[in-house]
């Protein structure tokens, strides 16, 4: 425990809040310490009472009571397991001295939930580093079960420029899917809103999506537009088709339960229906037996941004997951056959 101290404020120092001063010059007092002291009167400037929100200024004579000692720094976390480090770093698309791209394998959180523990990649960017002294950080998500192109800013500057232009909608992000049955038109846009239905989804990764017409959203609390163009690429029958899919907004879980309103859910996806859809066309909906039913079937294929430094356009692909690439081959598709954006062919 320290005893009384009175501490002049540095010419570098004023004309910020008392409280935001204090956190910097004692770390151990917390916002709610920090209004208590002066609540009861023991914090003093110029030996006057004073609010968490005064504004100090330099030259001016703090005087602060005995504190707690500084509690001794955290020991540092470790990092991530070998393996770990050498599975993210085996999934890098891309990289420069800005921003890494990678292809987020299916099952990985993007970022932690409960029971997640450190194994996200959030928690893996330790080892994504290359010699870098920050981390890099996430500019945006993939559901755990979606892989796919993941873009990472290696610096506050880039991660700002890049979360800017994601809210701006200058980047272009197309996913492919395999989902039940075929849609009818083969190409559209989807325009129904979003809420969250009430409960919590298992392993961190939120509550499930409701679909909600869009002349009722505005009546709907809680409720987002949200649209989704999609375009069938190629399909077996009338049992599963090859679904290209751009999210013009970007809610969660926005293009499966888009699909699953449409009656064409994702394949694998659990969640929305995509793991027991009847199709009335022939009976097989999404059961199209052993592993392919039991994976997600959704892929973030590639992304086009404008490089926030460069300021050149810059596009990225990512090849298929192990067991989505099982299933082209099972159903005899082939990625070279569809075009990169077929939006763009065909406008």
């Amino acid at each position: 425990m320290s005893g009384v101290q009175t501490v002049r404020v540095g010419g570098d120092e004023g004309y910020q809040r008392l409280d935001r001063w204090l956190r910097k010059r004692f770390p151990q007092l917390n916002q709610i310490a920090i209004e208590k002291l002066c609540r009861t009167g023991q914090l003093r400037v110029d030996g006057g009472r004073v609010k968490p929100a005064t504004r100090i200024e330099p030259g001016q004579e703090v005087r602060v009571p005995p504190l707690p000692d500084a509690a001794p720094p955290a020991a540092p976390r470790p990092g991530p397991r070998d393996s770990d480090a050498q599975m993210i770093q085996a999934a890098v698309l891309w990289r420069d001295d800005h921003i890494i791209a990678l292809n987020k394998p299916a099952g990985l959180p993007s970022q932690g939930g409960s029971g997640q523990g450190d194994r996200h990649v959030d928690g893996l960017t330790p080892a994504l580093m290359f010699g870098y002294k920050d981390r890099p950080k996430l500019v945006h998500r993939l559901d755990k079960d979606t892989s796919g192109v993941l873009l990472l800013a290696r610096t506050d500057r880039v991660a700002r420029r890049l979360s800017e232009a994601f809210r701006a909608r200058t980047t272009r992000k197309i996913y492919w899917a395999a989902v039940a049955g075929v849609p009818a038109p083969r190409m559209g846009t989807v325009r129904f809103g979003l809420v969250k239905a009430p409960g919590h989804g298992r392993g961190g990764e939120g509550e499930k999506m409701i679909c909600i017409h869009p002349s009722r959203v505005e009546q709907t609390e809680g409720a987002k537009r949200a649209t989704t163009d999609y375009a069938v690429l190629d399909s077996l029958g009338t049992r599963v088709s090859w679904c290209a899919l751009v999210p013009i907004t970007g809610r969660t879980h926005q293009l499966r339960a888009h699909m699953a309103e449409l009656g064409h859910p994702i394949i694998g996806d659990g969640k929305y229906g995509g793991s027991g859809q009847e199709n009335l066309g022939d009976g097989w909906g999404a059961q199209l037996g052993g592993e392919i039913s039991r994976k997600l079937h959704l892929h973030a294929r590639s992304i086009a941004f404008d490089h926030p430094i460069t300021g050149k356009r810059v596009t990225l692909t990512a090849p298929l997951p192990d067991h989505m690439a099982r299933t082209w081959k099972t159903l005899g598709w082939h990625e070279n056959d569809v075009p990169a954006d077929p939006f763009e062919v065909q406008s």
